[in-house]
């Protein structure tokens, strides 16, 4: 996949998830700002849609757990499992698993009309703290070197890669890293037009840069990284578990009572 076309797909990501809380919060806002008891939302012409047994309530549902459970399960076997090794590349495979997760979150929070109590109260809560503990992981994640299909990268292999580009940064355009006494490229710049390297090349000599500069930052801050890391699953797994745990119950509850929604009416 190419940089261009992967920028694109994870800017409509975000788009798609943006784009649902903005048409929900408008279409529902009159609904939902009211007081979650007393008369005023039963009196209001969307109850019926938007509660959470309603047509559209449901649905949200509906649709926001499968799009959790997709994500979910799918990133795991993709991880996990032998048989789907070639599947794609896991880097693609987690970012759909947090597109997918962070859409179904946002359905779910609607579904709940904002009216939270009682067992669902834990579940949902759950899911809050493994949406937002997601987002802290997918940070620390990406701090971590390491290759396209996801293996993490050794302190070796990341010398090795810094110190291939500090080569071709010396090599190429006379560029001493060691010897930089700043991070601004202005100033780099002039050492560059003083020896007539052409100006196509100053981007790719400020990309070289920055990825030598990240590299050095990361390198540094390995060993904290990867600790934190394995401190965040701590958090991560055991919620996540509750939550599908609690949404099981839910879901045989509601079919018990026979909220089918579209399905076997």
């Amino acid at each position: 996949m190419s940089k261009f076309f992967h920028g694109l797909l994870l800017t409509l990501y975000t788009l798609v998830v943006i784009a649902a809380i903005v048409w929900l919060g408008y279409i529902g806002f009159t609904y939902y700002k009211l007081p979650v008891e007393g008369a005023g939302r039963l009196d209001h012409p969307l109850n019926e849609l938007l509660k959470p047994n309603g047509f559209i309530g449901h649905g949200l549902g509906v649709v926001g757990t499968l799009l959790i459970v997709i994500g979910l399960f799918a990133y795991m076997a993709r991880k996990r499992m032998k048989v789907f090794a070639r599947w794609g590349v896991l880097k693609y495979w987690l970012e759909v698993h947090i597109f997918l997760c962070s859409l179904g979150f946002v359905l779910v929070t609607f579904h709940t009309s904002f009216k939270f109590g009682g067992l669902i109260s834990i579940g949902y809560w759950s899911l809050t703290v493994v949406f937002l503990s997601g987002l802290v992981g997918r940070f620390i994640y990406i701090q971590i070197p390491r290759t396209i299909e996801g293996r993490e990268l050794s302190i070796r292999e990341i010398n090795d890669y810094k110190a291939q580009l500090d080569n071709e940064l010396n090599e190429k355009f006379d560029i001493k890293v060691s010897e930089l006494k700043t991070g601004r490229f202005s100033e780099i710049k002039l050492k560059l037009i003083s020896k007539k390297i052409p100006k196509k090349d100053y981007r790719k000599v400020r990309r070289l840069l920055r990825n030598e500069r990240r590299l050095r930052w990361r390198i540094k801050r390995l060993d904290r990284l990867q600790k934190l890391f394995k401190h965040w699953h701590v958090i991560h797994l055991p919620f996540a578990l509750i939550m599908l745990i609690i949404m099981v119950i839910h879901v045989g509850v509601a079919l018990y009572f026979g909220y089918s929604w579209i399905f076997f009416k």
